[in-house]
This record gives C-alpha cells, structure tokens and sequence, in this order.
C-alpha cells in the first residue's frame, strides 16, 4: 500500500509541474500528451525509488509533505540539467537561451557542455555530502540556523543561476534576486517541522518554493509572456483557450497540499523544530 501511495505522491507532483510548464510554453510550442506526461512519468519513478531507499511511512501525512517536496526539487533538476547541458535544440526560438550561456552566447560544443554538467555535479555532489557531514558530525547547530542556511540553500540555488541565465538579458532585480531564498526559508520551517534531516529540508524548501513561484508567475499574470519566449509571436493562438481545461486539475492538487499539511500537523510529528 505504501509503494502505491508513493507512486500517487510522485505522479501528482509531475502533474504539477508538468501543468504550468504547458500553461507557459503551450502558445509558443505547442502541445503533445508526449510531452505533458513526461514530467508526470519521471516523478512517479523519483518518488518510488525515493521511498524505497528512505523507507517512508508515506501513509502519515507529514512523510507525504516530505516526499513531495523532495520528489519535486529532484525531478526540476533533472529536468533543469538535461535542458541546460545536454539537449542540443535551435536556441533562435527563445528569448533567453535554454542551454548552457555566458551572457547570452550559447556554448555550441557538446562536448564542452557536457564537461561543464559533469563538473556542476561534482560540484553538488560535493555539497550535499558537505551537509550530510554535518549532520552526521552531531554538532549542536541552532535549528533557525539550519533553516536559514542548509534550509534555503536550494532558494540561493535558483536565485544565483537566474541571475546567470536571465540577468544578462533581462537585467538585474534585488529583489527577485532574494525572493527563493526567503520562501525557500519558509518552507523549510515547514519540512523542519516533520523531519530533522537536512537534505530533505534543503530539498523541500527548494521543491515547494518552484512550485509556489512559478504558480505566481503563470496563473497571476496569464497574459504576460514567459521570460524565454518574450517578444516572441504565439505559434499555436488555439492553446490559449485549450489549456484551461488543466487548471482544475491544477488547483485540486494544490487543494490536496493544503488539506495534507493540515493533517500533518493535526496528527503525531516531530522534526528539527
């Protein structure tokens, strides 16, 4: 039972994901089930195998929170490195490139980008044993500490590879500059609430925070065109009205994040705080 309660956590957080990345991208490239189901299918597999190796209980409430937000933070930067380091596509459709750029200038070479990804992951490899070594070295760390720093890092994140990717072009703004770190601040609040482990509060803070930000940028000004196809004319008009036909589904499951977090802290929990 608990296998298949992981496999519905999982394929509600690509549900989610997968939506407002149509809802944005739709009247610019279209629309395939190929594509929409992609996002759903990766984070069925994420939160299997996630709940394999954890061991959740993922009937309690409070492990449902954790598991979606980590199931989310781990399917985005997935997603985020195929597009950035190893899909090779015609960037003159978007605004902003999608691969990997210094200011502006796509870096052509395959072979470059893929240097380039296998130092990223190094690199954040590097950083979440750094954490868990903290952790496991059992030093007395303040938990507003923890939050603040390990809790937000996955905010610090996004915040420093938007302003790599989109401050060249669309200039730089202080405050949207720190608007991931804050929420991602709050929401690890939330995960330290139902766990003390740091990577899955790194992990939830960034996970709900991209879930929070791009439902504020897509279903608060509709209108507006995302970053990366600004300026450019709208391909496909017809999207325009087909895609609201997702936005219930979209709302139910933000419905369903509610009314579990209300549960979670109705019922039994502990965590860093």
């Amino acid at each position: 039972m608990n296998g298949l309660i992981a496999l519905v956590i999982g394929l509600l957080a690509g549900a989610h994901s997968a939506t407002w990345g149509m809802y944005k991208d739709s009247p610019h490239e279209g629309f395939t089930y190929a594509k929409y189901f992609r996002s759903i299918m990766l984070s069925g597999i994420i939160a299997t195998v996630a709940w394999v190796i954890i061991g959740f209980d993922v009937s309690r409430a409070p492990n449902m929170i954790i598991l979606f937000g980590l199931t989310y933070a781990i399917e985005r930067a997935m997603l985020e490195f195929y597009k950035t380091f190893l899909r090779t596509e015609d960037q003159s459709k978007y605004f902003i490139p999608m691969q990997f750029h210094v200011f502006g200038r796509v870096v052509e070479s395959k072979g470059k980008r893929l240097l380039l990804g296998f130092a990223y992951l190094v690199i954040v490899a590097a950083a979440l044993a750094a954490v868990a070594n903290i952790q496991n070295s059992g030093a007395n760390i303040p938990s507003w500490v923890v939050i603040v720093t390990i809790g937000s890092v996955g905010g610090w994140i996004s915040a420093f590879g938007g302003a790599w990717k989109d401050g060249p072009i669309e200039g730089f703004e202080i405050l949207k500059f720190f608007r991931s770190p804050a929420i991602s601040a709050i929401y690890a609040t939330l995960a330290a609430s139902f766990t003390d482990n740091y990577l899955y509060i790194a992990a939830c803070g960034l996970g709900y925070t991209v879930a929070t930000i791009e439902t504020y940028k897509t279903f608060f000004f509709p209108s507006k065109p995302r970053g990366k196809f600004q300026g450019k004319e709208i391909e496909f008009p017809e999207m325009l009205h087909k895609r609201q036909k997702f936005v219930p589904i979209y709302a139910s499951i933000w419905i369903a994040i509610i009314i579990t977090v209300i549960a979670a802290f109705n019922q039994s929990h502990s965590g860093l705080i």
